[in-house]
């Protein structure tokens, strides 16, 4: 079982214990913080799966405290507050809580919570992947089209045979047509000595 690690951050001491405490026997690798500022910092450097923030802390808040850890650190939480205030759950929605908890909670009631809040957390950080790829494998294709096209235009070629004289001299090279692509548009001073090297190939092909 995979051994999850949670932060925690709550000014109230009690609470902060408690939940650490609880969390801990049930087998989470717990780290806390007494306050906001606390938790962003101990959540950079400790980079937890899980955030469980109370939501009023003095300076900055849980909300703010979220924000932070999302945007810095790509860190999701769950909210904890005494107060059930549609408003607060409204602001902690829009800040991509993964759960909200009115306290007083148990560990009965907690963990489960977690547990939905981890999968959820990962299905998020999945998508975020998937995102990653599909605009990595956008710019890629969008380089090898340019390639393509100074390729075409300064051995006046068709779109077909040019990329096939890309293609084949990247094989040639065992080097990833995206690799070719991108040295043709970044090396503009060995430009020509590439697009050279690549029409010789070609016409050795032929």
């Amino acid at each position: 079982m995979t051994q999850y690690k949670i932060l925690v951050a709550d000014d109230d001491i009690f609470t902060l214990t408690s939940i650490t405490s609880g969390l801990t026997k049930a087998g989470y690798e717990v780290i806390s913080a007494p306050d906001g500022e606390q938790a962003v910092q101990l959540g950079l450097e400790e980079r937890p799966d899980l955030a469980i923030l109370d939501i009023r802390m003095p300076g900055i808040s849980g909300i703010e405290t979220a924000r932070k850890l999302r945007q810095h650190g790509q860190i999701n939480a769950l909210f904890l507050s005494a107060y059930s205030d549609k408003d607060v759950v409204e602001l902690a929605t829009q800040e991509g809580a993964l759960g909200y908890l009115v306290k007083p909670v148990n560990i009965q009631q907690l963990i489960p919570a977690i547990e939905a809040a981890l999968k959820r957390s990962a299905e998020f950080h999945e998508l975020q992947r998937k995102e990653v790829d599909l605009t990595d494998a956008i710019n890629r294709n969008r380089e090898i089209s340019v390639a393509v096209g100074i390729y075409m235009e300064r051995f006046s070629m068709d779109e077909q045979s040019a990329f096939d004289a890309l293609r084949n001299y990247a094989r040639f090279e065992q080097m990833k047509l995206a690799h070719l692509a991108k040295a043709l548009l970044q090396n503009s001073d060995n430009r020509n000595l590439l697009l050279e090297s690549i029409q010789s190939h070609h016409n050795k092909e032929q």
